[in-house]
């Protein structure tokens, strides 16, 4: 994903196409329990924050790289993981 949104970001720079991508961590959502009810109770426990995610808590990320407050940002990839680092 990283190579991708960079790669991309540097070849359509010239037309004014910003690409830029978010890397959430563990968002809590519907189908979490879905498919693993048993392990639901600690899913996102793990994070720095001890909690999961929202996904009222990436709305903000989409709704900042949708608006002209991003306008001069392209190839960031936003990580919302609660603190977890990825390798």
């Amino acid at each position: 994903m990283v190579t991708l949104t960079k790669g991309l970001a540097k070849l359509l720079a010239e037309q004014g196409i910003r690409v830029n991508s978010v890397a959430p961590g563990p968002i809590w959502t519907p189908l979490v329990v879905q498919e693993d009810a048993d392990s639901a109770p600690q899913f996102g426990q793990d994070t720095p924050l001890g909690r999961p995610g929202q996904p009222a808590d990436l709305a903000a990320t989409y709704v900042l790289l949708a608006s002209a407050d991003s306008s001069y940002t392209t190839g960031a990839i936003y990580a919302i993981t609660g603190g977890e680092l990825t390798a």
